[in-house]
């Protein structure tokens, strides 16, 4: 009977194996490493495109309403030319309808007395209260809706005159975007800020806000005269990666967007 003799791997051999398990591992490192990397590049891309899709919409959506049922005297649209741009946006909530003041006030840091449907109002809201006789008016704070009363209270900011018999009452929204590089600089954002309330981050790596104003003339200028006058919004943003590109190895990825608006609710329009 003959019997077979195993032999076990020489120590060259198990170097040889060894060696070539590194490189298998070593590559197959590089490739999850590259994937990773790329991975985390088209997420950044892929929230960037969304943050400067959900900015250019916001703007287009409030500058379409800019002027919308607002009192005389009432600014529709600011514009700061300030590289990066601001622009300020009012018009009329619609929740109000003929809500006007039916008992006079004794001072001006009375409560005021209403007619009509204050149910759309809320403790903490800004409201607008307006004389048609002299188009003047006024924001305040509104501290306590008194629904079955109708009375509307503004303990924390007296009015800076009683207003007459007949004034009138309305919800006016005003925003306010702009780019903040200040706050964190590696990051700027868009803001938003509602009337003197604290700004708010609408959208993360904005980089660039401007517009141009068209006038119903047909000039376009950085600035307009007077709100009336702008017939048509041109809105460019700029937005950026969360961070640098370390694939290509090029800094940020960049995206740009440009779109027109035509503003409906401005007096010469």
């Amino acid at each position: 009977m003959k019997f077979i003799q195993n032999k076990g791997m020489t120590v060259v051999e198990l170097l040889i194996s060894s060696f070539i398990s590194v490189i298998v591992i070593s590559a197959s490192l590089g490739v999850y490493i590259a994937q990773h990397k790329h991975m985390i590049v088209q997420e950044q891309v892929s929230d960037m495109q969304n943050s400067i899709r959900a900015s250019m919409e916001e703007l287009s959506t409030k500058i379409k309403m800019a002027g919308y049922n607002v009192p005389e005297g009432l600014v529709a649209l600011t514009a700061y030319n300030t590289n990066p741009d601001t622009i300020q946006l009012t018009f009329d909530s619609s929740v109000l309808e003929g809500v006007e003041i039916d008992h006079a006030m004794p001072q001006p840091s009375a409560e005021l007395r209403c007619s009509g449907d204050i149910s759309g109002l809320n403790d903490d809201d800004w409201a607008y209260i307006y004389d048609p006789t002299t188009q003047t008016g006024e924001f305040f704070l509104i501290s306590h809706v008194q629904y079955a009363a109708g009375h509307i209270q503004h303990n924390t900011m007296p009015l800076s005159h009683t207003y007459p018999i007949g004034s009138q009452i309305w919800k006016i929204n005003q925003y306010k975007y702009f780019i903040d590089k200040t706050t964190d600089p590696d990051h700027p954002k868009l803001m938003v800020q509602y009337f003197g309330d604290t700004p708010q981050i609408y959208a993360d790596n904005i980089t660039n806000l401007q517009f141009k104003y068209k006038l119903t003339s047909g000039v376009t200028v950085d600035v307009p005269p007077m709100p009336e006058m702008v017939k048509e919004v041109n809105i460019k943003l700029t937005a950026r990666t969360e961070r640098e590109d370390e694939v290509q190895s090029f800094g940020y990825r960049t995206r740009n967007l440009e779109t027109t608006v035509k503003v409906r609710n401005l007096a010469i329009n």
